[in-house]
């Protein structure tokens, strides 16, 4: 009996009639399901990061708040300037301008083109009035009230000076300088007591001189009284300008020749000083016209 090798069955057909295709290798439809789904995943997270990019962020899109503006509790302390612009530095005449306007008609419209120019201005300053001060009693401590006092006509009307902070205290010339002491017998009244003429280096600004001819001048930064040796630095160094003080009804002096440094007392003794932003400085700087002690 010849033996017989028996054949494979043929391919089954499925049971809808199709036949899987042999042609091509088993699994590609699975790679192409799989290369299209990392596609889209990818796709996907690179739309999820455009938006999350474009979307702003909280804390950023919150509005800033100034900090002058802001009521809330926060990190302000003392030293903060304030909204109104106490900390920035005076600009312009005082008062005394009108002694000048008196004196020169012209200066009016043109004195503010001479004047040195000085610090910025507080916006909130108030201008000193013409009549700034009384003048002071027999104890130093009269004219508190405000009334009495005013702003002399240069060349002609003596004044004396009262410092803001201690207004008990006037310049006084004791051995040549000028100290703020208070005021004791006649002769100290007298060494009190100033006629204010136009300034030696700029008749819009302002120079002191005493009964004995003297004048008023820094020297090593140091106001003394001195005799006028008619040289162009005396000049200078004995001329100041007026500028509005953050305290109603007084003025800064700032030195003609050293823009920026402003005559104020330290340890009683008037000397001439950088700007300083400090409630102190502003207050040993800052000075009243009143009547002449003597």
């Amino acid at each position: 009996m010849p033996e017989t090798t028996p054949q494979p069955p043929p391919h089954p057909q499925w049971e809808n009639g199709w036949a899987p295709d042999t042609s091509r290798a088993p699994g590609t439809r699975r790679l192409w399901l799989a290369g299209t789904l990392a596609i889209a995943t990818i796709v996907a997270c690179g739309t999820a990061i455009a938006v999350s990019h474009s979307t702003p962020d909280r804390a950023s899109a919150r509005p800033v708040t100034d900090a002058a503006t802001d009521n809330g509790p926060g990190l302000l302390s003392f030293a903060s300037p304030t909204a109104s612009g106490s900390a920035t530095q005076p600009k312009g005449t005082s008062g005394m301008s009108s002694a000048v306007a008196a004196a020169d008609p012209s200066a009016t419209a043109t004195g503010a083109q001479h004047v040195t120019g000085g610090p910025k201005a507080s916006p909130s300053a108030a201008k000193p009035s013409k009549s700034s001060a009384a003048g002071g009693g027999s104890d130093g401590s009269g004219g508190s009230s405000g009334s009495g006092g005013s702003a002399p006509q240069t060349g002609t009307d003596r004044t004396s000076v009262r410092s803001v902070n201690y207004p008990e205290r006037y310049w006084h010339v004791s051995d040549g300088f000028v100290k703020l002491d208070a005021p004791r017998g006649s002769e100290s009244r007298a060494d009190s007591s100033f006629t204010v003429v136009k300034g030696l280096a700029n008749s819009y600004c302002y120079s002191f001189r005493m009964s004995d001819g003297r004048y008023l001048r820094h020297s090593n930064f140091v106001l003394r009284a001195m005799s006028d040796d008619g040289s162009s630095l005396f000049k200078q160094d004995a001329t100041f300008c007026a500028r509005t003080s953050s305290y109603s009804g007084a003025v800064m002096l700032e030195s003609v020749n050293y823009p920026g440094r402003y005559l104020r007392h330290q340890n009683f003794q008037l000397k001439l000083d950088p700007y300083q932003n400090s409630d102190l400085y502003r207050a040993d700087s800052a000075f009243r016209l009143t009547d002449p002690l003597a």
